[in-house]
């Protein structure tokens, strides 16, 4: 019973619940780099056959590119599309606006309510639901099925990236995740949204490691007022310290920490595999959810709490809707994202998102009370300012670049 109690104790920790889902995780992990190095080792790839096994091991572990058998794939000639009017344009752009908007702040606001609020039975019972792992299962699952039924309805370029090394971002995936609910149990929603809108920071750090990226002037300028926002707005909030201790603020800015540098990773190897293997956004989704799905049921499985999150999903009919409404919201969010992008191009889409996380921020404090002092109001003036100041900048600057490319060109 003394060691039951130590273990119960163990999990109730951040630390605790962290570690276990590491060691869950590296089940998957070990297993699957011991059969890569094996098919490598072997050279497998020189006696595999046609069959529907050899495609499979040879896809997941060489990626298409190798496949002995020559193909010709040509993509079909690109035909001109006629301009689209004003108005067109204009019902595209508030179709994305919009559908970013209402999926992203319905999922930040159930985020908050479902790790911070009780949910109550017609029995009168009063449940919290604890598990951060199984919201990332439910999120990442119905966006693995709408990626894959896309991709089985459509034409899409010929994949040829090992589909192993998609794992490496799905683990920093699903793990920016889980902080990014963990958080939510030391610190306030807001703290939580302006800290992912200073992801630019590490954003840039990691990139510097992982694909030794050169910056301009101007994104470090904004980098450090980032920075200067988010100590004005954390100095300045007036959140009532009766429920927090010190340690408790440690925990939740760690967590912090963690999920931007998870967050930073994922992106620059997701920028990695496209510049190396072309592959679409959506055979990018599919990808990155698969092994997320595998990581997370497999932790849930072992933890044994998988079971324990369905009987409460069944105890608060509540939960289960706020889940279900929380995982179409993130599902369809990702689809909004790859459509803005592939229209209008990643400029607009940070533009429609950044003025997402200043409305999440203000729907937070407005439903669940979070007090801000004017000091704090600054800091989020501050960061936002600094966001739109490096997308016009980055704007600019790539049009200088095109007319002096235009300029160059005439001369010849």
């Amino acid at each position: 019973m003394a060691e039951e109690s130590i273990l119960t104790g163990l999990m109730d920790t951040w630390i605790g619940s962290l570690t276990v889902n590491l060691l869950c995780y590296s089940t998957v992990f070990i297993p699957g780099y011991l059969i890569i190095q094996y098919f490598k080792k072997s050279q497998y790839i020189e006696r595999a056959g046609s069959g529907l096994i050899s495609k499979l091991i040879t896809s997941c572990i060489y990626g298409q590119g190798y496949d002995k058998l020559v193909t010709t794939d040509v993509p079909p000639p690109k035909t001109s599309l006629p301009d689209k009017s004003l108005a067109a344009r204009c019902f595209q752009l508030s179709f994305c606006f919009f559908g970013l908007q209402a999926s992203y702040l319905t999922w930040g606001v159930l985020q908050e309510k479902i790790m911070t609020k009780e949910y109550h039975n017609s029995a009168g019972n009063v449940g919290h639901f604890k598990d951060s792992q199984f919201l990332v299962f439910v999120n990442r699952i119905l966006a693995f099925l709408l990626a894959a039924a896309y991709l089985g309805f459509t034409r899409q370029p010929r994949h040829t990236a090992p589909i192993y090394k998609y794992s490496y971002c799905s683990f920093s995936n699903i793990m920016s995740s889980w902080c990014q609910y963990e958080a939510l149990k030391y610190v306030t929603f807001p703290t939580q949204v302006l800290a992912k809108a200073s992801k630019i920071i590490p954003t840039m750090m990691m990139g510097k490691i992982v694909s030794s990226k050169k910056y301009e002037y101007y994104e470090y300028v904004t980098a450090v007022l980032i920075s200067f926002g988010m100590t004005m707005f954390l100095l300045g909030s007036t959140e009532s310290k009766g429920n927090a201790s010190s340690s408790t603020t440690l925990s939740g800015i760690i967590i912090l920490v963690g999920y931007m540098s998870f967050d930073a990773f994922t992106s620059n190897w997701q920028g990695e595999l496209f510049s190396q293997h072309k592959m679409s956004s959506v055979q990018m989704m599919c990808g990155v959810n698969l092994f997320s799905c595998l990581f997370t049921i497999t932790s849930l499985v072992q933890q044994g709490s998988f079971g324990i999150s369905l009987n409460f999903m069944v105890a608060y009919p509540a939960f289960f809707w706020d889940s279900l409404i929380l995982s179409i919201c993130s599902a369809t969010g990702q689809l909004f994202i790859y459509y803005t992008i592939s229209i209008f191009g990643p400029v607009v889409f940070i533009i429609i998102m950044t003025i997402r996380q200043g409305l999440a921020i203000l729907l937070s404090c407005i439903i669940y009370s979070h007090p801000v002092s004017v000091l704090g109001i600054l800091g989020i003036l501050l960061v936002f300012t600094a966001i739109f100041l490096r997308v016009y900048c980055s704007h600019r600057l790539k049009q200088l670049q095109q007319r002096r490319a235009g300029g160059d060109t005439a001369k010849v």
